[in-house]
């Protein structure tokens, strides 16, 4: 639990500070007794992909839709697994390997409840969150295909549902 000094910490942000996977699980650990479960997934930079050798990343991202969309799906959790609470941080900027692109923390009173609002959050910022990358690899680089479904999409919403439950 975090210290009364600690300032709060948001459930949403899109940031370039480096992401603290334990400050951003504070934002969930309001000290619920009925709290069974936190957990934590980071997305980090990897040295590899296409066969090919990355170097670093660099994320953008329209600032106050990607909020808008991130605050969307911890709506949309909560609808799903009402006792869990999100909290979902993407980074944007220039990212080496090994550093955290995202961190979402959910708290629930049953793991299986934060597991599934930790796998659906992470599967619907792939669907809706309006972030770019693009991968900086040896000879040269390119912009990945981001977000790409319609946040009104029930189907891709549907989707991202039945990856979590899996």
């Amino acid at each position: 639990m975090a210290a009364t000094s600690d300032p709060p910490v948001a459930a949403v942000a899109v940031t370039t500070d480096v992401l603290d996977v334990t400050v951003i699980a504070r934002a969930v650990e309001a000290g619920q007794p009925g709290d069974g479960a936190v957990v934590t997934f980071a997305g980090l930079v990897r040295d590899h992909n296409l066969g090919r050798a990355v170097l670093f990343l660099e994320y953008e991202a329209y600032e106050p839709l990607a909020v808008k969309a991130l605050q969307r799906i911890v709506d949309e959790a909560r609808d799903a697994w009402p006792s869990a609470r999100l909290a979902l941080h993407h980074r944007i900027g220039t990212l080496q390997i090994g550093e955290a692109s995202i961190v979402i923390a959910a708290a629930s009173a049953h793991r299986v409840d934060a597991f599934a609002a930790c796998r659906y959050a992470i599967e619907r910022v792939k669907q809706i969150v309006p972030i770019w990358k693009r991968e900086h690899f040896e000879g040269g680089d390119t912009w990945l295909e981001g977000a790409v479904a319609d946040p009104d999409d029930a189907e891709a919403r549907e989707k991202a549902h039945r990856i979590a439950c899996a």
